[in-house]
């Protein structure tokens, strides 16, 4: 589906990417890590047709340039900066909605998935919302029509762990269907999600390896935990993680697959607190996807 040959970009002098060769086939989700400055943005910007370089780059065939517009009608795109966009939430939605020839009810039923009524702040600008809701409504926006290629730059940046477990669910769903690259600074964050590593350094490939897809991105965890005394900051982190207390000082809940290196991450802070804890594989029914155009 994506096919980069010798791919080069300067900015400000300075080679951002380097002769950087890299071929995808419908189908793979990639994950693309590397430190700040390792290129991962120039490149999206680059599939996106957003600037000029050297090198030939071509998704299904076609040149993201000279072909803009057919290349962007099969592109979902999620930035790691949100734009400062003064346009209200309602008006924005119609906006993508007609130029993607989506729906603004499937981008709406995408929001409800993260947390999100977009009713709620329909008449708010854009620039006004939070961080959190800024994420959901760019996540909403993009998956929220049917796109083949879905380029998702730190898309779980600013999202609780619920609205978390709903992108999880929400790319779970798109597997089949949908090649992804989703960048992170950290591999951790979006192992779940891949079944392919790609490392940039100083805008070269320095690793590039396929890894197990053992069916994380669509799996979830049943949780059980003791904890050996009342602590209300403990109380108010597992009510972020959506777990509910039972009988005193005995918490349940779901974690994502994806999210379990975290969650097991947030148990490690509490690691005094925590008397003990199961962790077992969950069988789940798949929520039903949106309807998107």
């Amino acid at each position: 589906m994506i096919a980069i040959e010798a791919l080069t970009k300067t900015l400000g002098g300075a080679a951002v990417l380097d002769g950087l060769s890299l071929t995808a086939s419908q189908g793979q989700r990639i994950a693309l890590i590397g430190q700040n400055g390792a290129g991962k943005t120039t490149l999206f910007r680059c599939l996106l047709g957003e600037y000029v370089y050297r090198g030939r780059i071509a998704i299904d065939g076609r040149d993201p340039r000279t072909e803009r517009a057919a290349v962007l009608r099969d592109i979902a795109f999620v930035p790691q900066i949100a734009p400062r966009l003064v346009t209200p939430v309602g008006g924005l939605m119609r906006y993508v909605a007609d130029v993607c020839g989506a729906s603004v009810a499937s981008m709406a039923d995408v929001s409800r998935r993260l947390g999100l009524d977009p009713e709620e702040v329909a008449r708010r600008p854009f620039v006004r919302l939070s961080g959190g809701m800024k994420q959901k409504l760019l996540i909403a926006m993009a998956l929220g029509r049917r796109a083949r290629l879905l380029i998702l730059d730190e898309p779980a940046a600013n999202l609780d762990p619920q609205a978390r477990a709903g992108l999880f669910a929400l790319l779970a769903e798109r597997a089949q269907d949908a090649t992804m690259i989703i960048s992170s600074h950290r591999i951790d964050e979006i192992a779940g999600l891949v079944n392919r590593v790609v490392e940039l350094d100083r805008g070269r490939i320095v690793l590039d390896d396929e890894i197990a897809d053992a069916g994380a991105l669509g799996s979830h965890f049943d949780v059980r935990l003791e904890t050996v005394r009342d602590e209300p900051g403990f109380a108010r982190a597992a009510a972020e993680w959506a777990m509910t207390e039972g009988p005193p000082r005995v918490w349940s809940g779901v974690i994502s697959g994806p999210d379990r290196l975290r969650f097991l991450g947030f148990l490690a802070r509490h690691a005094g607190l925590v008397g003990a804890m199961r962790l077992d594989a969950a069988r789940r029914e798949k929520a039903d996807a949106p309807r998107v155009s």
